[in-house]
């Protein structure tokens, strides 16, 4: 059953090249190129992950127009030029009429008066949608996996307005995974990270798991060729490792590990090294979180050990950032301290082609908010909370996720290091981004802020933080 605020995204007519951007790429090969973009991206603050692949489906006009974060670094490369002039389409072409109508604050419905937003089995989001998300390709978000001749791939929906499952093709038969298919999924995990990073994992969770169990499925069908078959395993594994992050943030700890094993499992069987490192590294995440420290450091070592031959100092860098979460969590002040000398050390040899493209959340937002949580975790307050406030000064705006993180861990620093005024401001800065973000970690942080602040509730603006926040519904 569909619903009807969701349309076909099938097209009859074959994409059409992108001869405009093919003469812009001269004598250049695509991998030369998507490294020319990546450099360019890096220069205007941007995070890409262009290569070779991603240019070769914008030139056979798979990628009729590019999402936001392209838009800005294609238009910095060629100033002066339009995307028409790059040979893109008009964004309101490719969105299509749901996106058409959301830009007029309208939605398709069966019946008359206003409509909420519904996935594609007919269900009502409860997660708000806004039009402004980026959407790179309409018919890729629209289904995750797709239908090949008469037999349907277990199928998924990534669409503009969530996830969704269609249960009726569970039980069917599933063909070989082929290129549609791998791609597909590889921007079904992409935009994952792109929702989480905007709004939280809170309402995406429940979403995300169908389309990670219709990987599986093909995972299990197998890939229709060969040299598919390396991305297959690949994209599943990341897909497991977005999914589990996702029921880490949002508190679902033992779901999250689940995920995490299954990727690992994944990566091995596959000889995926970096699949393998991206999974012990978040297993140190979650270790340190489920209070189980040396777990934490023993899972960040094997990252390292996994990460070593990939040539790239950012992950070894985070990776060294996890370690000292364990170190924390310890209270091995020496230890903690001289992992996170590593990981400036590592962060300061600059970014590589090789980092991988989960990392675009990486940069030095994190490393101070990371930083921060290891002083926390140390009860160094005052040194804590100055790397927090840098964290959020330092984060992107589209990143609300994580502005709202680094501005909670901010004012629960404050907050223990006797500062109640400084704390309550900020906690109004996080209270001010719960309309847009949901995440477990960022409620429970600004709970126990809250806890710490009621003896002060005379200081100047606690009283009124402390209502605010008793007065504001979780919504999950």
């Amino acid at each position: 059953m569909t619903s009807s605020t969701v349309t076909s995204s099938q097209s009859p007519r074959p994409p059409r090249p992108n001869l405009a951007f093919r003469r812009l790429r001269g004598q250049r090969s695509p991998a030369e190129f998507a490294a020319e973009v990546r450099r360019a991206a890096r220069e205007i603050g941007e995070r890409v992950s262009c290569d070779a692949r991603y240019i070769g489906r914008v030139e056979a006009g798979e990628i009729r127009c590019p999402n936001y974060a392209y838009e800005r670094v294609f238009l910095h490369m060629f100033p002066g030029r339009t995307l028409t002039d790059l040979g893109f389409v008009p964004r309101s072409q490719v969105r299509g009429r749901a996106a058409r109508a959301a830009a007029d604050g309208t939605f398709p419905s069966r019946t008359a008066g206003p409509a909420a937003p519904r996935t594609a089995s007919g269900e009502p989001f409860d997660r708000p949608f806004h039009p402004s998300e980026d959407h790179e390709e309409s018919d890729v978000l629209r289904r995750a996996f797709m239908t090949r001749g008469g037999a349907t791939v277990a199928a998924a929906s990534l669409g503009p307005l969530g996830f969704a499952f269609d249960a009726r093709a569970a039980d069917r038969p599933v063909r070989r995974a082929g290129t549609s298919e791998v791609n597909a999924l590889e921007e079904a995990v992409r935009q994952i990270r792109v929702l989480d990073d905007q709004h939280g994992a809170d309402g995406l969770y429940r979403r995300a798991a169908a389309p990670l169990r219709a990987a599986y499925a093909l995972l299990d069908a197998g890939a229709s060729r060969r040299s598919l078959d390396s991305r297959l395993h690949s994209g599943a594994g990341e897909l497991a490792i977005s999914v589990g992050w996702l029921a880490h943030d949002s508190g679902r700890f033992d779901d999250a590990r689940s995920h995490y094993a299954e990727a690992l499992a994944t990566a091995r069987m596959s000889g995926d090294a970096a699949l393998e490192a991206h999974a012990f590294c978040n297993m140190a995440f979650l270790a340190r979180d489920a209070g189980r420290p040396r777990e934490a450091i023993r899972a960040a070592q094997a990252a390292h050990r996994a990460a070593r031959g990939l040539g790239s100092h950012r992950l070894l860098s985070l990776i060294a950032l996890r370690e000292a979460g364990g170190w924390a969590g310890l209270s091995d002040r020496t230890g903690c301290a001289q992992a996170l000398a590593r990981a400036q050390a590592l962060y300061e040899r600059g970014s590589e082609d090789a980092d991988p493209e989960w990392m675009s959340f990486y940069g030095r937002a994190e490393l101070e908010g990371l930083e921060a949580q290891c002083w926390s975790a140390l009860g160094d307050w005052t040194r804590a909370a100055r790397h927090a406030r840098r964290a959020a000064q330092l984060q992107k705006p589209h990143f609300a996720r994580n502005t709202a993180l680094y501005t909670a861990e901010l004012a629960d620093d404050l907050a223990r290091d006797g500062r109640p005024d400084e704390a309550a401001a900020a906690g109004m800065r996080v209270l001010d981004l719960l309309d847009q973000v949901q995440s477990s970690r960022v409620h429970t942080m600004l709970a126990g802020t809250a806890r710490v602040l009621l003896p002060h509730r005379r200081a100047a603006g606690v009283s009124a933080f402390l209502e605010r926040h008793a007065n504001t519904p979780r919504t999950v």
